[in-house]
Order: structure tokens, then sequence, then C-alpha cells
């Protein structure tokens, strides 16, 4: 049996579990989401708490229930902090003449490239770009989702991978990258 799978989640006030068949809802104030259980997984909502059992008479085998088991306890709790709490990623452009700007949900980097880079978020991601003399550019995206937060993190990130000679690029904010010494230092 999955460790994790074992462990209750708590459903805090102002946030509501429901099932229908395979379905699993959770509302919040921040939002709404949906997630599909397999059928080897029983989902036990009671007493403020939400509980996952493997079901033995299903014909999936063990070794794939155990990793359902753990699953499916990570998603549903990761969409109950999101309901309520919510998550954030702020991205920080480290680069010379590296911008950053939004308009709505339309963002748009210049990156050192020819061009500039626009990417249209999804309704559900909050955007907030901030832009100070001397100070690096930082992004700001707010979601409910912690799956379309992490997508949309990582291809932002795809537009100009940290690098480690120089340190330029699209970091996570507080990222420590591994710098190399490059050619120089291994000429002496």
């Amino acid at each position: 049996m999955s460790r994790i799978g074992k462990l209750p989640i708590t459903i805090p006030s102002g946030v509501t579990v429901s099932q229908n068949g395979e379905i699993v809802t959770v509302k919040g104030p921040k939002g709404e989401l949906t997630q599909k259980v397999d059928s080897s997984i029983k989902v036990i909502i009671e007493d403020g708490h939400v509980k996952f059992e493997i079901d033995e008479n299903s014909p999936v085998e063990v070794k794939q229930k155990q990793a359902f088991h753990g699953l499916y306890r990570s998603l549903i709790n990761n969409m109950v902090v999101g309901v309520s709490e919510g998550y954030k990623k702020t991205l920080e452009l480290v680069g010379v003449g590296y911008r950053v700007s939004n308009k709505g949900n339309l963002i748009e980097f210049s990156l050192g490239y020819t061009h500039p880079i626009f990417i249209e978020l999804p309704k559900e991601v909050k955007v907030e770009t901030k832009s100070e003399r001397n100070q690096n550019p930082l992004l700001i995206l707010e979601s409910c989702d912690k799956q379309l937060i992490g997508m949309i993190c990582a291809k932002i990130r795809s537009f100009r991978k940290p690098e480690p000679y120089k340190g330029k690029g699209i970091l996570f904010q507080g990222e420590v990258i591994r710098r190399k010494s490059g050619k120089s230092a291994a000429a002496k």
C-alpha cells in the first residue's frame, strides 16, 4: 500500500468535495476543478475528510493499483489546496535587455531574439509583471490548478533556458544556477 495514499485529506472550510461516478469535483473560493479517478480506487468522502482505498476486486494488476492509490490522493490534495489557497509561481528574467509585459492574459517577451515572443494564457491563470529600475523583470503567475501553472512555467522557461556560463535565462525566483568557469579557466 502507498504511504501517501493512506493519508486522509482534510477538507478546509469553504471547500466542497463531491463525487459523481468516477469524477471527483472540488469547489472552493478560488475556483472549481474536476479529476477522473480510476475504477480501481474507491474515494470515500465523510466527516470533513477524503479517504482513498484500493478496490481488491478490480481487474487492474496490484502494482498499478498501488501506484494509482498515491497518485489520485496527491492529485485530489493538490486540487483542495488550489481551490482554497491557490498556487503562485514567480519567474525572473535574467539577462541584458530581457523584458516582459502583459495586456490581460497576453504576455509579450523580449529575450534577445530578433522578434518578440507572444503567449496567450488561459483565463484560469492571473498574470502580473513587475519591471523596476536596476532589478530583473518579474513575471508572477497565479492559479488554482497546479498542473496548468506548472505546464505554463515550463513553456515560458523553454523560450530561454538558464545557461551555466553567464547565468542568463528565465529562472524561478530564488533558483540558483550552478555556474561553470568556461574555457579561460581551463587554459591556466
